[in-house]
């Protein structure tokens, strides 16, 4: 196979991937194992931590096919076969001290994940409680988190109930203009990401080391966190259950992630 058919299925997982009930369907892992074994590669992208995407990788066996996980929204990157990471960004450690202020100050609740566990500097609230249930990973609270925070960080998550929320985004995003990037994800979670990282530009180095381009890249998704990948990928694909302004920055809308809408996308454009 040339490297100009060679493509490059790119899917997030939470309503892309996934159903309402957050399974893959067994018509969805046939197909997508099915490109795999034609040689085509597959890269899971979301905002979860890298374990939060294991249960998934496991399932479409992306270690015996060689596929990827690019976690943290694009603040690392690791191949399946291997368990290596091929490409990550950091959060400056400067500033953890000044984050866990803030949320003490603000009450909220603050996280960052170290293995398999979710690092938390206060007893958890119900947002925290949540992020640790979706991931199924345990959550460890820490007495002194400034202190203990003495690794690797990709992303901090800070917790605030959806009518404070927004006010502290704006206060966050401003202290730490050129520093970091500020966004919500979820009407309550504040991520806490390395400046200037996403699905796409991760996914532009990715494709650079594989020695492919954006063209042989079609990349899938449902939320606001998949718009840079869409935009930029060869075709960008809007899942049916999509918001409107996803789907309007999409090339291609196909069903929705309850009725096989990847399964469309490998049938019209993976023939």
């Amino acid at each position: 196979m040339g490297r100009m058919e060679e493509k490059v299925l790119v899917l997030d997982i939470d309503g892309t991937l996934t159903n309402s009930e957050k399974q893959i369907t067994p018509a969805t892992k046939e197909g997508i194992q099915e490109i795999l074994r034609r040689g085509h590669k597959v890269i899971l992208a979301s905002g979860r931590p890298t374990p939060g995407m294991r249960r998934y990788e496991q399932e479409l066996e992306l270690e015996k096919y060689g596929g990827y996980l690019l976690s943290f929204n694009g603040g690392r990157i690791v191949e399946c076969r291997s368990g290596e990471i091929v490409y990550q960004r950091l959060l400056s450690p400067g500033i953890i001290p000044s984050l866990y202020r803030f949320a003490k100050d603000h009450g909220c609740g603050l996280i960052t994940y170290l293995g398999d566990q979710v690092i938390s500097a206060f007893e958890p609230d119900e947002y925290v409680a949540l992020e640790a249930r979706i991931n199924g990973l345990p959550i460890r609270v820490v007495e002194n988190f400034p202190q203990f925070v003495d690794f690797d960080v990709n992303k901090c998550l800070m917790t605030a109930p959806p009518e404070v929320a927004p006010e502290y985004e704006k206060e966050l995003r401003e202290r730490y203009e050129g520093i970091a990037g500020v966004y919500r994800s979820e009407a309550f979670f504040i991520e806490i990401m390395p400046e200037n990282v996403d699905k796409a530009s991760s996914l532009d180095h990715m494709l650079e080391s594989l020695g492919m381009t954006k063209e042989n890249a079609i990349c899938c998704g449902d939320g606001f966190n998949d718009v840079s990948m869409i935009r930029y990928a060869g075709l960008g694909v809007a899942m049916g259950n999509a918001k409107p302004e996803v789907k309007a920055a999409a090339d291609y809308v196909t069903a929705s992630n309850d009725e096989d809408g990847i399964v469309e996308v490998i049938r019209k454009f993976i023939p």
